[in-house]
């Protein structure tokens, strides 16, 4: 297996353990206040659980994809690892953010 796609792997169990934190954050706050733009955060942090978790299987399980990964090119590799990577700093930013 190869180092990016485990890279890969990881930041999609950090996205989800952040989306975790996030929507319970966020879930708390719309059950006291019913503010619409906190509704709105709670159905973001869902739709990209999803989509992690998405990210995950194809990652972990499903080995045409693995196969795919391991032989396309190198900025491929890249690419892919690195759209990860940034949706879990913009999330270590957005808890960030929330926590203060």
């Amino acid at each position: 297996m190869s180092l990016l796609l485990e890279i890969a792997r990881g930041a999609a169990v950090a996205n989800l353990l952040l989306l975790l934190v996030l929507g319970y954050v966020w879930g708390d706050g719309y059950r006291r206040h019913g503010a619409a733009h906190t509704l709105g955060l709670l159905v973001f942090a869902g739709f990209l659980f999803c989509q992690n978790l998405l990210w995950l299987y194809l990652y972990g399980l499903d080995e045409t994809f693995i196969g795919w990964f391991e032989n396309s090119d190198t900025d491929i590799q890249l690419g892919m690892t690195g759209l990860c990577g940034l949706q879990t700093l913009a999330l270590v930013f957005l808890a960030r953010i929330t926590w203060r």
